[in-house]
């Protein structure tokens, strides 16, 4: 049995002291970028945080082996709420509290066995990373994309910050699950809207490499809807209530129309109605669309009516909560018979309904249970009565156009970025605000804008800045005159949006990186992450990636090539956290099986984009497959060492270590199967690695290897040695340390110019095949021939001699035979 604390902390102090995994600028191999969403310094690593960095573990040690320079870097996404409430709690920095928390974790991950670049180590809450975040802030406040405006905004009362639309989930904080409010503020945007149709013809280079389900997600929030500003005119007032539809094509079927509470007609309406106010105050809660579709239909009828520009006809405008101010423009017209959400309002307040379209060969049903949604013939709308309702929606449009009430548009749910946060433990946001100039921006030779160590952080909802008055008293860098410092800080999205390209020159004082560093190893060749960041951290990222692109500093479109997202780790089928108490610690699991089967035992478990339930028998398993591997290991140095120098030698050396059938072997037919099962192996863990992305797969296959090495009658011979070294090989990404200490013993060195193995395409090809017999168009049978078999006289024999088949052909003549070799054989015969 193999001693991991033996084996593990020796290689891995070989590899720390040799700087075995640090990228090299100068070399003429192609690159390869592996990144793993890198870590929020929390203090420990637990299991589910683990499968994420062994899965780029794995990668980045198999594109080394196929002779790729790795980039493979780390680093610390550091700034972040929990770094204040531990300050609160525990009386102690934030700074202080993050860099302990860093240098635990990194510890971690270094007895995981995990080959990073540290040389490439980053942390965003270090001034060295954040006057970057400051310096691209005034860029975009140069080119307008940065902006200041008063805002109704998400408000998490537990978390004491504003949250932007992304961190809102059905109605809650993303972070802590509280209700979200909302609130009237002064804020900081990101103008991320300009780039919205930017963001959705990105997918196009993305289809084929990232999930389908991240690009629907993302497709869905960017929100592209085409349809018509139409306004309507309130009756009291005269003013126009603008709504946007994506179906003007219904327009006579308007039949009442909403507004959110939060519309401005809403507070008008409010300020002279108790019940009405009282309404907007008890359902203003959220500005997203989430809460709307998951809470039931409520409303309060305005008193007021709106004239509908198609027909003239008044319409009752309601207020209710299922209309939000974050898409459209917060006002809709509903039409009962044909949406559903307005059917189903319609329905309990005793509403109007009125069918515009019937399908196109039969008609409606005199009462409707469900609001008609399809395509069809247009009913009870004037002239357009019995045209078809798509055409009619550009029609209407135009027609309302020419009076200057509607517009064809294109309309977006996608809303500017909000990265104001009243909290401390942030980037500063570089402005200053002064009673003569207004709003400048903090002069770049004065970047950066350092976050005070003194800070009083209370959790009290007002930024900790805002009572520090050596940092908020300061001189105007316009006019020199007094002046007052924002005291908000940016959202640490913005900490995450661009860390992939100071990776690539982190140490760089003169700018976040230098355009060759970017041209070197920009974009990212494979992501690894949480699919949660959906909507959030990897639509930011492509939009700044954009932005850095057209200031000049990247060349490419898009951030990352190819995305992998993992799924969870779960306990007893609930997802590992610390509120839970359930989590795994793999400190404990290194202690007793060691880093390599835990690492594994993780690949092993479920293909990676499926949740993982922890098990520890299936972590046994794992131990128990290590071992049979040690002790063939064991068998391999008993024997003469050089029974397979050639192939040795190339392992040690990095040369090529190629299986191909050499005819000076006269390999037996033993020998030649345990080739053909090593080289399908090493073919099948290529493809699962690096195509399928199926890590499970690659180690199963490994194992069967493993069977069949167990039952070779010859171990010790040349197609055994090659096959345990070619194991050796292909499971080192999976568990780099006991391969690297097995490859050692059993070549008698210590190198680590193993390469990837090749092999000959003639041992992945079958000797016979399976030919199906059609004989009359019907299947009859099946018959084995030799893959190169050509002879239609020997296939015949064969196919006589096969008891199915010739029961069809006892008795009969055949008229005509025909062989694709490999493939099949059609019989036509004179019987039936």
């Amino acid at each position: 049995m193999y001693n991991p604390a033996d084996i593990e902390p020796k290689h891995q102090k070989i590899w720390r002291d040799k700087k075995a995994f640090a990228f090299n600028p100068a070399s003429k191999k192609p690159k390869y970028y592996i990144l793993v969403m890198f870590p929020y310094p929390s203090g420990r690593i637990h299991i589910g945080h683990v499968r994420n960095y062994v899965i780029g573990d794995v990668f980045a040690r198999y594109f080394r082996l196929k002779g790729y320079e790795v980039f493979h870097p780390i680093g610390w996404d550091s700034f972040g709420l929990p770094a204040e409430n531990a300050a609160i709690k525990n009386k102690i920095p934030p700074g202080k509290w993050t860099e302990s928390n860093i240098g635990h974790m990194k510890s971690q991950l270094s007895r995981l066995g995990i080959s990073y670049d540290w040389n490439s180590e980053l942390a965003t809450s270090r001034s060295e990373y954040y006057r970057w975040n400051q310096w691209f802030f005034l860029k975009m406040l140069e080119r307008g994309l940065a902006y200041r405006k008063k805002s109704a905004v998400n408000w998490c009362p537990k978390c004491a910050t504003v949250l932007a639309n992304e961190q809102v989930v059905s109605g809650e904080c993303w972070r802590c699950s509280s209700v979200v409010e909302t609130k009237e503020l002064e804020q900081w945007f990101i103008r991320i809207t300009d780039y919205a149709g930017e963001l959705l013809e990105g997918h196009r280079l993305l289809e084929k490499n990232w999930p389908d389900e991240v690009l629907a997600m993302q497709k869905n929030w960017l929100g592209r809807s085409e349809g018509a500003e139409v306004d309507f005119t309130v009756e009291a007032t005269g003013e126009a209530l603008r709504i946007f539809t994506t179906r003007p094509d219904t327009l006579f079927g308007a039949t009442f129309m909403v507004i959110a509470p939060a519309h401005p007609l809403s507070a008008k309406i409010a300020g002279t109605n108790k019940d009405i106010a009282e309404y907007i105050s008890t359902h203003t809660r959220t500005t997203t669309r989430e809460q709307s579709a998951t809470t039931g239909k409520t409303g309060v009828f305005s008193g007021l009516y709106a004239v509908n520009p198609a027909n003239g006809k008044k319409l009752p405008v309601w207020i209710s909560d299922y209309v939000t101010m974050d898409y459209g423009t917060g006002a809709i017209m509903c039409v009962p018979a044909h949406d559903q959400r307005d059917f189903d309002f319609a329905k309990k307040f005793a509403l109007q309904i009125i069918p515009v379209i019937k399908p196109k060969d039969k008609p409606l049903p005199e009462t409707l249970d469900a609001a008609y949604e399809a395509e069809g013939a247009m009913i009870n709308s004037g002239k357009y009565d019995g045209a078809d309702n798509v055409e009619c929606a550009r029609l209407i449009t135009e027609e309302l156009g020419k009076k200057n009430l509607a517009k064809a548009v294109v309309h977006w749910r996608l809303k500017d970025w909000l990265i104001s946060r009243q909290r401390y433990w942030g980037t500063p946001i570089p402005v200053v605000y002064c009673p003569e100039c207004g709003i400048k921006g903090v002069r770049e030779e004065d970047l950066p804008v350092k976050l005070p160590d003194d800070a009083a952080i209370t959790g009290s909802g007002e930024s900790p800045l805002a009572s520090h008055k050596s940092f908020t008293d300061v001189k105007c860098p316009g006019c020199g005159g007094p002046a007052k410092r924002e005291t908000d800080t940016m959202d640490t999205f913005v900490d995450s949006s661009w860390y992939y390209a100071r990776y690539c020159d982190p140490k760089n004082a003169a700018e976040p990186f230098t355009k060759s560093a970017a041209a070197r190893l920009l974009p990212v060749d494979q992501y690894v992450g949480g699919i949660e960041h959906a909507c959030m951290h990897l639509i930011y990222s492509r939009f700044w990636h954009k932005f850095m692109r057209d200031m000049g500093l990247v060349s490419s479109d898009e951030p990352f090539l190819r995305l992998l997202t993992q799924g969870m780790v779960t306990l007893a089928g609930e997802t590992m956290s610390k509120s839970r108490g359930n989590i795994v610690e793999p400190d404990e699991i290194i202690q007793k099986y060691g880093a390599d089967a835990l690492r594994l035992f993780i690949m092993f478990a479920a293909p990676p984009e499926h949740r993982l339930d922890w098990s520890d028998s299936g972590l046994e398993g794992v131990w128990r497959f290590l071992n049979r591997i040690y002790r063939l290991v064991e068998k391999y140095k008993q024997g003469p060492m050089q029974i397979n120098t050639a192939a040795s030698a190339a392992v040690g050396t990095g040369r090529d270590l190629s299986l191909h059938t050499d005819p000076a072997d006269d390999l037996d037919e033993q020998a030649l199967c345990l080739k053909k099962i090593t080289a399908r192996t090493i073919a099948k863990v290529s493809r699962d690695i690096d195509v399928e992305k199926q890590f499970n797969t690659a180690v199963s296959s490994m194992m069967e290897l493993l069977n069949a090495m167990t039952a070779y009658p010859a171990a010790g011979d040349k197609a055994w040695r090659g096959a345990l070294e070619s194991l050796l090989i292909i499971l080192s990404p999976f568990a780099p340390h006991f391969c690297r200490e097995a490859l050692d013993d059993i070549l008698a060195k210590n190198d680590d110019g193993a390469i990837w193995p090749t092999v000959d395409e003639k041992l992945l090809s079958d000797d016979e095949v399976d030919i199906p017999v059609q004989i009359n168009g019907r299947l009859r049978g099946r018959v084995r021939l030799a893959s190169t078999e050509d002879s239609p006289d020997k296939t015949l024999q064969k196919i006589k001699a096969d008891e199915a088949c010739a029961r069809h052909l006892s008795g009969v003549n055949i008229k005509k035979f025909i062989y694709v070799p490999g493939k099949i054989v059609n019989i036509v015969t004179d019987g039936k």
